[in-house]
Order: structure tokens, then C-alpha cells, then sequence
């Protein structure tokens, strides 16, 4: 699909047939975790490729909630679609949980996501009542009820001429052990899913043995650092066969360092010890402040030129 760039006439690619063109190149996908609009301008402003919105960075940073299926499809949709449209020709993919419901609130969730300009969202297969996927006490449903939701996902697209990518993500590995897990996302590609996601994979050889086992069809690894999997690098990744790497904790966990330690450092001592080279200026310039000013002064506006 293609829209148009409004600023200049000239047709732009689609967010999500980007994301396509980038599975079928030969590099490996890296998409930092980003938890919300601060967090994804300074990803963009590093000039990533592509971006992921992490379901637990969103519970988090939009909620202060643990991610405990407390978002709702209302939540994570708003979320997302602030996030895709800073710079819609970076691909977002979003978590988007369970689908939140059955067949028909998957298919909605789809709908809402294309419409917002994710370009690939990723469907599991835990029960309503989710949990993060590197938490103990996960429980799945059955295959059947995964594969419904996949097939309601593909239909939704399809009805829509849509791109998006869909990604299918098994828990299974936790619940009922690989063969189990490989056998629910064969299922899932043969219902329509475009990119398999095994949730916490431990080991080298599992992870190896995914891609071997579900090749030609790419595999998506979660790099939860601290959590289930070992820590590898993009070109480790890479090497055991994988195509897309998100990295969820890769912004929140930094800023929560940052954070604590400078509200300590306020209680503590009176001073914030923020860098002298922080301005605001310098914070709103992250954030689009050149570019609002671009479009006052074209517009003839005269409002922001001393800023």
C-alpha cells in the first residue's frame, strides 16, 4: 500500500509494505523497545530502521500498572498510533496481546492498528488474563483458539487490501515444551501469519533449532535482557537464523536508573545534577521543535521565531 506525503505531493511507501521490503533484504531487523514518545524520538533521532512499542513499557509508562493484561485494546491503539506517526517511514511493530477477545475483536484490533500505522503487530496465544512472557505461572489455550485468532488477524488484513505484518507468538515453551510450541506456530503460518515469534527461548540450540525447523518463514527473537533468554548480539542473532530482533527494555530500563537517581539526588542533596547542556531547548529540539517552527514560518506565522 502507499500513501501520500502531504507536504509534498510524492507518494510514500506504507509504513507496513516497508517493513515487507526489510524482511526480504538479507540484514537482520533490530527494533528498540520504545515506551512512548520521548523514548521513540531519540531511537529516531539515532536513525534506527525500525522501531518496537513494548506492551509492557506501555502498561508501565501509560498506566503505571505491572503488564498484567490491563491494557486494552483502546490503550495500546492510542499508544501505538502517537508513536507510528512521528515518523511514518520508520516501521513500528506493536504488541498487541492476546487480540483482546475473540475472533471479532482480533479482527477490530487489526482494523485499528493499520488504521494507525503499525506496520506489523504480534498475536499470542496466553489466555485474556496475560502476563509478561518472561514471568512465571503463564497459561495458553489451545491451539485451536490460537489458530482462530491468526486466521481472524489474516481475514481482517485481507479485507482491508492491508500490508501489516502479522507476527504469531507462542508461550507454549513454558507451558508444554518446543515441539509443542513449533507445532502451534506451523499452525499459526498456515492460518496466515507472516513472522513466528517463540516466547522465551533459553538456549542457542532452541533457538537454532526454531529457524531450522520454520524456515523460510522469518523468526522474530524478544531480547529481554535479565529476563529468560541469554543476551546476544544482533550478529549472534543473526548467525542462529533469526530475522527481526526487539529489544523491550532496552529504553525503560535505562531511564528508570536515570530517574531514581536523580530524584534521590534531589531529596538528598537539593540538586538535581541535570547536565548544564539540557535546556530546554535542547529537550524540545529532540522532540520536533525545529520542525514546528518550519511549518509556522511557511505557513507565514512570525509566533516562534525567537525561540
Amino acid at each position: 500500500m502507499t500513501g501520500t506525503n502531504g507536504s509534498n505531493g510524492h507518494v510514500a511507501m506504507h509504513a507496513a509494505t516497508r517493513l515487507r521490503q526489510l524482511l526480504s533484504g538479507k540484514e537482520i531487523i533490530i527494533a528498540p523497545g520504545v515506551y512512548d514518545g520521548f523514548s521513540a524520538r531519540i531511537a529516531l533521532g539515532e536513525g534506527f530502521d525500525c522501531l518496537y512499542m513494548t506492551g509492557a513499557g506501555t502498561c508501565a509508562s501509560k498506566l503505571g500498572q505491572p503488564d498484567l493484561g490491563l491494557a486494552t485494546l483502546n490503550d495500546m491503539r492510542e499508544h501505538a498510533e502517537m508513536i507510528a506517526n512521528l515518523n511514518p517511514n520508520v516501521p513500528l511493530i506493536a504488541d498487541a496481546d492476546t487480540g483482546y477477545g475473540g475472533p471479532n475483536m482480533v479482527a477490530r484490533t487489526v482494523e485499528q492498528y493499520h488504521r494507525s500505522g503499525v506496520a506489523g503487530l504480534h498475536i499470542e496465544d496466553q489466555i485474556q488474563s496475560k502476563r509478561c512472557g518472561h514471568l512465571m505461572g503463564k497459561e495458553v489455550v489451545s491451539t485451536d483458539i490460537f489458530v482462530s485468532r491468526i486466521r481472524a488477524a489474516a481475514a481482517a488484513r485481507e479485507k482491508l487490501g492491508s500490508d501489516i505484518v502479522l507476527i504469531a507468538r507462542t508461550d507454549a515453551l513454558q507451558t508444554h515444551g518446543f515441539d509443542e510450541a513449533v507445532k502451534r506456530l506451523r499452525a499459526a503460518i498456515a492460518a496466515g501469519a507472516d513472522v513466528a515469534f517463540l516466547e522465551g527461548v533459553t538456549s542457542k540450540e532452541e533457538a537454532r533449532e526454531v529457524c531450522r525447523l520454520l524456515s523460510p518463514s522469518p523468526v522474530l527473537l524478544n531480547m529481554v535482557e535479565n529476563g529468560a533468554t541469554p543476551s546476544w548480539t544482533p550478529e549472534e542473532a543473526k548467525e542462529l537464523g533469526f530475522r527481526i530482533l526487539i529489544w523491550p527494555f532496552a529504553a525503560i530500563a535505562p531511564a528508570y536508573e536515570a530517574i531514581r537517581s536523580t530524584y534521590r539526588s534531589i531529596k538528598e542533596t537539593g540538586s538535581s545534577g541535570v547536565n548544564p547542556e539540557f535546556t530546554p531547548s535542547a529537550l524540545f529540539n529532540i522532540v520536533g521543535l525545529k520542525e514546528a517552527v518550519a511549518v509556522d514560518t511557511a505557513a507565514g506565522g512570525s509566533l516562534y521565531n525567537k525561540v
